[in-house]
């Protein structure tokens, strides 16, 4: 006998989250596309579907693949930098079995930064074969493709991908340690200390969409003025802020409340040798925080 419909989707679902997210970079438009291929996987005949795995996998990369075109057109009137809705773990990093999987199996703030600047199609067979390490004739068979054009997507996004963001591997230890640092110092004032960390061309990436008073229209880039904006905005808004560390996309980050409420989540970027801040992405859109998780640990 067949498995029940529900509890099949139910074994697949944190796949098809983690697979449509890193397509979509929205909480809110991955929920809605699982509703989607939910709908379809129960209004089919189940004993006819030898795979359920390939099959949910493929309904939802299509219907991920669909929603692309929605999604840019609003990401084009989104006010100031669009930067994906950040995946924050369980204060304390107690995390259920969901969460671990999604740790594992997220890409990065800046990964998903840079898969932006990819087609829906070349970001797609990015992430299913780079990330969850399918193979192109399966991909293939998902996007009604060619082996040979999927190929030629993969080589296309590997090498954008490539360009803006060369592979590196930067210990969590460090991360973590760098990120209390970087915290510290902008929080603290610390002008000196911020300058030291920064790397020359460093950009800050400040995602408000409109709804909040400490984003910045639009990146602001090198060390000297993104220092003296980040020490400046910090002195506004210090009162009262309670800073958490917890993973974000599978990074060490910081995670801001303010009267209990998540106020902002910031991710940092190092260099290959994890020694400066390259980039710097603040999520404050109310939006895109109304997720996260609360909890008792209190870090700064």
């Amino acid at each position: 006998m067949p498995d029940n419909p529900t509890k099949v989707f139910a074994d697949h679902r944190e796949l098809l989250f983690s697979i449509v997210y890193n397509m979509l970079g929205s909480v809110a438009d991955t929920e809605d596309v699982l509703q989607e291929a939910w709908l379809s996987w129960a209004s089919r005949d189940q004993s006819r579907i030898e795979n359920p795995r390939a099959y949910l996998v493929r309904i939802a990369v299509n219907q991920a693949l669909a929603q692309q075109s929605a999604l840019r057109r609003r990401r084009e009137a989104y006010v100031g930098p669009w930067l994906p809705e950040p995946l924050v773990a369980s204060a304390g990093d107690v995390a259920d079995g969901s969460e671990e999987v999604l740790r594992a199996e997220s890409v990065s703030m800046a990964m998903l930064v840079v898969l932006e600047t990819l087609s829906p199609l070349e970001r797609a067979v990015f992430i299913l074969h780079e990330v969850f390490a399918y193979a192109h004739t399966e991909i293939a068979d998902m996007i009604d493709r060619s082996p040979s054009a999927v190929r030629q997507l993969a080589h296309r996004a590997r090498g954008h991908v490539q360009a803006r963001r060369p592979r590196h591997h930067v210990d969590p230890r460090v991360q973590r340690q760098v990120t209390e640092r970087f915290v510290a110092a902008a929080f603290g004032g610390d002008l000196d200390a911020l300058m030291e960390m920064l790397a020359p061309q460093v950009t800050l990436w400040s995602d408000g969409g409109g709804r909040s008073n400490v984003a910045s229209p639009r990146p602001v880039k090198g060390r000297d003025k993104v220092a003296r904006l980040l020490v400046s905005s910090a002195a506004e808004q210090a009162e009262g802020l309670d800073i958490q560390y917890r993973d974000v996309n599978g990074d060490p980050s910081a995670v801001v409340f303010a009267r209990n409420a998540p106020f902002a989540v910031m991710v940092v970027d190092l260099t290959p040798d994890g020694e400066q801040v390259r980039d710097i992405y603040v999520v404050s859109n109310p939006d895109k925080l109304s997720r996260i998780p609360e909890g008792p640990e209190r870090s700064g």
